[in-house]
Parts: C-alpha cells; structure tokens; sequence
C-alpha cells in the first residue's frame, strides 16, 4: 500500500493493546471503532481516487486505470487473520453458550472457513499457476 498502511497498522496495535488493558467488557466497542477507522480511511483512498480520475476528465485527458493490485500483501492477510482472532472470541462465547459445545465447534468451522478462503481467494492480478493455465486449455 502507501503512507497509510502505518497509521492503520499503529492504530490496530492500538487496539489490541487497550482490548488487553480493558478487558473482553470493552472489546466489542474496540473492535467497531477500528473498523470504523478502517472504513474511513477506505472511503478517502476511494474519495481520492474518483477526484483523481475527474481531474483528468477535466483536463481533457484519457482516464488512466489503476495500476493492477497484486496478490494479498502480508499485511493484509496477517491483518484479517488479527481481526478475525479478535473476533473469534465473542463469537465462541456465544457459540457455546446458546449451543454448547456443537455452537462452538459450527462457530469455530465458520472462522476457519472464512480464513481459508480469504487464504485461497485469487486477487486481481494475481498470476495463475501454470498447472491452473494448463487446464484452462
């Protein structure tokens, strides 16, 4: 990413440093307050990126496309894997308390379904193997 990905990642280590000062009584407000950071941010980088795109309209110029996204960063996958941790935990409470021990394990499969995916999900951009190519064909 760019200069922003920093402020995102001090503001989650933020985050998980007051969720362990405070207690699991604060993490659910925790948590919806970074994501609301993080949609935030989102929504500038988009906000910017539109004005970019119509100052170059105005100018008279041709639109220039975004330059591909490579496959998921580091950051990004070690960041989901954080959150989605975070999150395991008022989920498995839940989970076991209004179905025992089945609410949990169906919980548990839930995360770990969603982190396997988001693992094996091909990003734009992202090169094919050439086992995938040959098969195409």
């Amino acid at each position: 990413m760019d200069a922003r990905e920093p402020e995102l990642k001090k503001e989650l280590e933020a985050t998980v440093h007051a969720r362990r000062e405070l207690g699991p009584e604060y993490e659910s407000e925790l948590i919806e307050s970074f994501l609301e950071k993080l949609d935030s941010s989102v929504d500038n980088r988009v906000r910017r990126q539109i004005a970019e795109q119509q100052m170059v309209v105005a100018r008279g110029a041709r639109p220039v496309a975004p330059p591909p996204v490579s496959g998921s960063t580091f950051g990004e996958r070690y960041g989901f894997g954080i959150i989605s941790l975070v999150l395991a935990v008022p989920l498995s409470a839940i989970g076991a308390t209004n179905g025992h021990l089945l609410g949990l394990i169906v919980t548990w499969l839930g995360i770990t379904g969603v982190n396997f995916v988001h693992a094996k999900r091909r990003w734009p951009g992202q090169q094919r193997s050439e086992h995938e190519a040959e098969r195409r064909y």
